[in-house]
């Protein structure tokens, strides 16, 4: 009798751990979607697009500059450039690659890296790198972030070192 409980015990492990990874599968998927959308707003200078990635009580923190604050405080801030890019006065473009995500249906905790650069009048590439978390939530079918988090500042060779 115990080993048929055992065997039912492992037969529903087996099937539970099947549907989370096809549920992560998708979860990964929709959040592959969403960063994509992230890069695509910045590189298009669509200030709305990105302002919708974030959700409105969101913060920022950063470890580099140690604060934290509303992302509206950043994103006031970020408009200029936006609008910029938008008007084709400057190029800008992110990049994301993560080391680590922490998955459910509704919340994802992901910690890697973003290149963000920029490209003024006068041709000069500015780039930034950054180690950072993002905590993200999905409310109503739509994925937004709550916090981001910029860790540290980083060289090329770290970025080209992550696969």
């Amino acid at each position: 009798m115990p080993t048929i409980h055992y065997i039912t015990l492992l037969l529903l492990i087996s099937v539970f751990t099947h549907f989370q990874a096809q549920a992560n599968t998708e979860v990964e998927k929709e959040l592959a979607a969403f960063w994509q959308e992230a890069e695509k707003t910045v590189a298009t200078g669509d200030f709305d697009g990105y302002s919708a990635t974030f959700h409105s009580d969101a913060i920022l923190v950063s470890d580099i500059a140690k604060t934290s604050y509303p992302i509206a405080n950043a994103l006031t801030r970020w408009k200029q450039g936006f609008d910029d890019t938008k008007a084709g006065n400057m190029k800008a473009g992110v990049t994301f690659k993560f080391t680590s995500s922490l998955l459910s249906n509704t919340t994802a905790h992901q910690t890697g890296y973003f290149y963000y650069y920029s490209i003024g009048s006068q041709g000069k590439k500015s780039p930034f790198i950054a180690h950072f978390e993002a905590l993200l939530v999905k409310q109503n079918g739509k994925w937004q972030i709550m916090m981001e988090r910029h860790i540290k500042q980083v060289e090329q060779q770290v970025w080209d070192s992550i696969n």
